[in-house]
C-alpha cells in the first residue's frame, strides 16, 4: 500500500504542477485503470499497474482522462468514447434530466435527440423513461461510429445525417426534441487544452456569435415537434438571453425559459411548441 500511496502522491504533484483541475481524482482513476480495476478497489492493491507512469504522462500533457480510460461515466451509465467524439460533460446532465422529466409526463413518448455526439443524452432518456421511444442523428462519420458502439443493443434508432434533413418520417409527431449542439463562437478562445485541442470541430464551434447551430434546432424541433411538445437546448453560459431570444423572435413557442445548472450559470433553455405559427 505505500508503494501506491507514494505513486498516487506523486502523481497528483505532477497532474497539479501541469494545471490538470482534478489531480488527486485522475490520478486514482489512472491508476485503476492501470490495474483494471474500479477506482473504489484501489484499497485491495499494494503498487498501480505497468501502465501507469505513462498514462500520468498523457495526462500531464492534457490528453483527456477520457480518451486514456477509454470510458466516461454519465449520469447512471459508462460510455465509450475516444479521439473523435465530444466527451459529455456534467453539466449536460441537468440538461438531460429535464428531458427526462419532459418525457415522463407524456403516455408512451417519442424523443429526438439532435447531434447525439456519443448518444449520452439519448441513452439516459431511453434507460430512464421505459416505454419511450428515443431517436438520434449525428453528422460527424466519427463520433457517429462512438455512438453506434454505444447505442448497440439499446432499442435507440440512430441516424448518421444533417440534423438539418433528419427524421422527415416524424414531423409533428414527436413529443420531447433535445439537443447539445455547438456554441463556441468561431475565434474565441478556449481556456481548456483538452477541449481546443481534442474535442472535434463539429462540436464546438457555432458561427460568429455562437448561435448558428442553436438557430438549426430551433427549426428543425419546430418541424419535428408536435403542438404542445417540448424542446430543451444546452446552451453556453452567457447565451442566457441570446439562446432563448432565438425562440421566442421566430414566433413559433410559447413558454421560452432559461434555466441554470449546478453552479448557479445560464445553461439550457426550455419551449413549448405553439398550437399555431
Amino acid at each position: 500500500m505505500t508503494l501506491l500511496r507514494d505513486a498516487l502522491a506523486r502523481a497528483t504533484d505532477r497532474l497539479t504542477t501541469s494545471g490538470v483541475p482534478s489531480p488527486r481524482f485522475d490520478a486514482e482513476e489512472l491508476a485503476a485503470h492501470s490495474l483494471g480495476v474500479v477506482r473504489g478497489d484501489l484499497w485491495r492493491h499494494d503498487a498501480p499497474g505497468d501502465e501507469f507512469e505513462s498514462y500520468v504522462g498523457r495526462r500531464a500533457s492534457r490528453e483527456p482522462l477520457q480518451h486514456i480510460t477509454g470510458r466516461a461515466h454519465f449520469r447512471h451509465l459508462t460510455l465509450a468514447v475516444g479521439p473523435g467524439v465530444f466527451v459529455p460533460r456534467p453539466e449536460t446532465e441537468i440538461v438531460t434530466e429535464a428531458a427526462i422529466s419532459a418525457t415522463r409526463a407524456v403516455p408512451s413518448p417519442r424523443v429526438v435527440d439532435l447531434g447525439t455526439g456519443s448518444g449520452a443524452i439519448a441513452l439516459s432518456v431511453a434507460a430512464e423513461v421505459p416505454g419511450s421511444t428515443v431517436h438520434a442523428v449525428e453528422a460527424d462519420p466519427g463520433a457517429y461510429a462512438w455512438a453506434a458502439r454505444n447505442c448497440a443493443g439499446s432499442g435507440v434508432d440512430l441516424r448518421l445525417g444533417d440534423m438539418v434533413e433528419a427524421f422527415s418520417d416524424l414531423d409533428a409527431t414527436v413529443d420531447v426534441v433535445v439537443s447539445n449542439p455547438p456554441y463556441i463562437p468561431v475565434g474565441a478562445s478556449v481556456r481548456d487544452p483538452e477541449v481546443a485541442a481534442h474535442d472535434p470541430a463539429l462540436a464546438l464551434w457555432s458561427g460568429a456569435d455562437g448561435l448558428d447551430a442553436v438557430r438549426v434546432v430551433e427549426q428543425v424541433a419546430a418541424r419535428l415537434l408536435r403542438p404542445g411538445g417540448t424542446v430543451v437546448v444546452e446552451h453556453a453560459d452567457l447565451q442566457g438571453r441570446s439562446a432563448p431570444a432565438v425562440f421566442s423572435a421566430s414566433g413559433r413557442w410559447t413558454g421560452v425559459r432559461d434555466h441554470p445548472d449546478l453552479a448557479g450559470r445560464d445553461r439550457f433553455l426550455t419551449a413549448t411548441r405553439a398550437t399555431t405559427a
